[in-house]
């Protein structure tokens, strides 16, 4: 997509924080953190929403998932833990339409968030 800024990211037109990286995956720093580790995980692949998404995506879904996983375990939060958050359209406060995970950490978090 021509004008999603993750998109841009992922082509590296644009700067971010980079921590996690595969073929298939982006991980980078929130620029407006909501926690001390607030981390954005993408798919490479442009999927505007989780509607969007087809059968041949499931493996792209499933990496994101275990990126997840191993950030965490790189950064010490597999003994306390992390949210893994995503909105999904206006209401929901999905910003940025290109499908992407929130990771939070960093601090007890609450519950109901939002």
């Amino acid at each position: 997509m021509q004008d999603c800024i993750f998109c841009k990211i992922v082509k590296k037109e644009i700067p971010a924080e980079i921590v996690y990286e595969n073929d298939h995956v982006l991980v980078f720093k929130d620029v407006k953190p909501a926690s001390p580790i607030h981390l954005l995980l993408i798919p490479k692949k442009h999927i505007p929403t989780f509607f969007d998404l087809q059968p041949e995506d499931s493996q792209i879904i499933g990496e994101v998932q275990r990126a997840a996983a191993t950030v965490a375990r790189d950064m010490g939060l597999a003994e306390k833990g992390f949210r893994l958050v995503s909105n999904c359209m206006e209401d929901a406060g999905q910003l940025v339409f290109h499908m992407h995970y929130h990771m939070l950490a960093g601090r007890p978090l609450q519950w109901p968030p939002g």
